[in-house]
């Protein structure tokens, strides 16, 4: 059966379930549609607790998303240093923080017009 490439709405499902199946914390969607002139259609952002913790959600997205479709990140950055990663998957951006990195940066605040969804981990996490 050959994989076939997914959905926006199936992407972001993918990439919430490879987030949330290493217990990744503070998950907040952002719909930048709206938007004039942005890079991409949507933000997906969240925490881990260290670069281990960082680079554990960054492989389960990836793990996620390949397994059940062709998708890969069309790029990757910050691996190196685990404090803040970016999955490039084109329409929808990934980003990996440690807290103190997402606060310093604060993207939420910086695409303050966007459409924000906090996304409740699930009951049996």
């Amino acid at each position: 059966m050959q994989k076939r490439k997914a959905s926006a709405d199936e992407l972001i499902a993918l990439i919430l379930h490879g987030i949330e199946e290493v217990k990744g914390l503070d998950i907040n969607l952002l719909d930048l549609r709206e938007i004039e002139n942005t890079v991409c259609d949507y933000f997906i952002i969240c925490n881990g607790t260290s670069n281990t913790h960082v680079n554990a959600i960054v492989n389960s997205v990836q793990k996620s998303v390949s397994k059940a479709s062709k998708d890969k990140p069309w790029h990757v950055e910050g691996r190196e240093n685990g404090e803040w990663v970016l999955l490039d998957y084109v329409n929808i951006v990934v980003h990996v923080f440690q807290p103190q990195a997402r606060e310093f940066y604060d993207i939420e605040g910086l695409w303050g017009d966007a459409k924000m969804t906090v996304v409740e981990r699930s009951v049996n996490q």
